[in-house]
């Protein structure tokens, strides 16, 4: 996603070991002019044809470097959205791993606004893609978002896990990270630092780190083990009474096997006690399964807009047969994971004609496609906060030989049939977070903002606490950087 400049570049190097984004390999080799048409074979055929078979694995077989390399190119071939656009330059004996051969598979061009068109191809180990399902992520139990990437830099705490080392040490969001392992996380700018820094914010193995953090000005310090934690899907469930009616609000963070339980306990909630509006916080929801957004979808308009009507229509390459659309599911899909929901039981609806988002640039993917599926049956769909981040583009991940490979393969329209939201979708009311209050306190700004639209109509402008918040940003930031998987922003269909 980003490239290293200078050595005073730390938070580009936390990014890239915190988004993925394939790396794990050796650096890119030169492009070898190729002396004719690359030859292809069908992916299925060298498929799990490992140079080093993982121990104990029933579908690894034994095979060469050139197999894994040949898979990639193949599959890429095959089902990327954009495969035309892939440059034919590389070939695969310029490569010591598939995953640096993978990095360079995609295409060059750019959107409207300049940026690449494709920031979405990335790798992960499967192991780690398959505990993510779940909510199981090795950590801390906070997200963290990169508020300045130059010095004076600025992280602050956005969430906090209940019941994770974080929770249990007190921290709160708005807490300001300082120091990690005793290095300066702010100005520190040497090598040797940033190393450290890594190792204590993105833990590859369970162990303990010290955190300075400062809260409203006052330091502290905390002891951290890292762990496996599972996370939650839905948080800060609320029903807030104003003059005009009931209005549920709950914060919703990302789109995986658990949530399909979690939400639908909280939609029967809010239809027993009878809310009239409904403001869902997707402001850090990143993404995943598509059918758990046509759920929430459904849910929140209803059968009496959505029967027989498309809530997202994929499109392929012109080598991928087309597939169904994706209807408004009426029912469960059945996520395997902890106490999962029987799949077929009937889902509970609110049949409201309108509904608010609470959004910023880190709200993507599959959180997207809520907005663009319910806008397509004409459901008012108001968006609270900031201009999203753009990825109307989905995946089919496909492991092999213990590395889960995702690259774009098609983009979603709605039953209008658009689709063209690379560059984000733009707010109602243009409104800065607000770190300064819990998310779920009618005070927090965003959520302010939003029932003052609903009453009035009006939009709120930057208060007190989200000028402290732009204070803490330079003028090159346009967005604030959340410190969080690429898996985690990313719609995926199931196949």
């Amino acid at each position: 996603m980003y490239s290293l400049r200078s050595s005073l570049a730390i938070p580009l190097v936390l990014l890239l070991s915190a988004c993925g984004g394939g790396g794990g390999g050796a650096p890119v080799a030169p492009p070898v002019t190729p002396t004719g048409p690359t030859a292809l074979v069908a992916a299925s055929t060298v498929a799990n044809r490992c140079e080093a078979p993982r121990s104990g694995s029933s579908i690894d077989k034994q095979g060469a470097l050139l197999d894994e390399l040949t898979w990639v190119r193949s599959w890429i071939d095959e089902t990327y959205l954009w495969y035309r656009e892939v440059p034919s330059t590389y070939q695969p004996q310029s490569f010591s791993t598939p995953i640096a051969y993978f990095d360079v598979l995609k295409t060059t061009a750019t959107t409207a606004s300049g940026k690449p068109k494709d920031q979405f191809h990335f790798t992960y180990t499967t192991a780690e893609w398959e505990a993510s399902l779940n909510g199981v992520e090795l950590g801390y139990g906070m997200l963290l978002a990169l508020t300045r990437t130059t010095p004076p830099r600025s992280a602050v705490v956005t969430i906090v896990e209940p019941g994770s080392p974080a929770g249990l040490a007190g921290l709160q969001r708005g807490d300001v990270l300082q120091a990690i392992d005793g290095v300066d996380f702010v100005y520190a700018a040497d090598p040797a630092s940033a190393k450290i820094i890594n190792a204590g914010l993105f833990p590859k193995a369970q162990g303990t780190h010290t955190l300075g953090l400062s809260r409203n000005g006052v330091a502290m310090s905390v002891n951290l083990t890292a762990v496996d934690v599972s996370t939650s899907a839905v948080q800060n469930e609320r029903i807030i009474d104003t003059p005009t009616g009931k209005v549920g609000y709950l914060t919703f963070n990302s789109h995986n096997n658990v949530a399909e339980r979690q939400l639908v306990e909280t939609m029967r909630r809010f239809q027993a006690a009878g809310i009239s509006d409904l403001v869902l916080d997707v402001r850090y929801n990143g993404g995943g399964y598509l059918d758990v957004a046509s759920e929430l979808a459904y849910m929140i308009a209803g059968p009496q807009v959505t029967t027989g009507k498309t809530f997202e229509q994929t499109l392929f390459n012109d080598k991928t047969r087309p597939g169904a659309p994706v209807p408004f599911h009426a029912q469960s899909q059945g996520f395997a994971g902890p106490n999962p929901l029987p799949k077929g039981t009937p889902l509970p609806s609110l049949g409201l004609k309108r509904v608010t988002l609470l959004t910023t640039g880190n709200t993507c993917s599959a959180s997207e496609a809520i907005i663009n599926g319910l806008r397509g049956v004409d459901v008012q769909v108001n968006l609270i906060g900031g201009t999203t981040c753009g990825k109307p583009y989905g995946f089919y991940p496909a492991p092999n030989c213990g590395t889960t490979y995702f690259a774009v393969q098609f983009q979603g329209v709605n039953a209008k049939g658009f689709g063209d939201f690379a560059d984000g979708m733009a707010p109602t009311c243009d409104v800065a977070d607000d770190y300064q209050h819990q998310l779920g306190d009618a005070a927090e700004g965003m959520l302010a903002a939003a029932l003052r639209y609903r009453s009035s109509g009006s939009c709120v402008p930057v208060t007190g606490a989200s000028r402290l918040l732009s204070s803490m940003q330079s003028p090159a930031d346009t967005a604030l950087r959340l410190l969080r998987p690429a898996y985690k922003e990313i719609a995926v269909m199931k196949r």
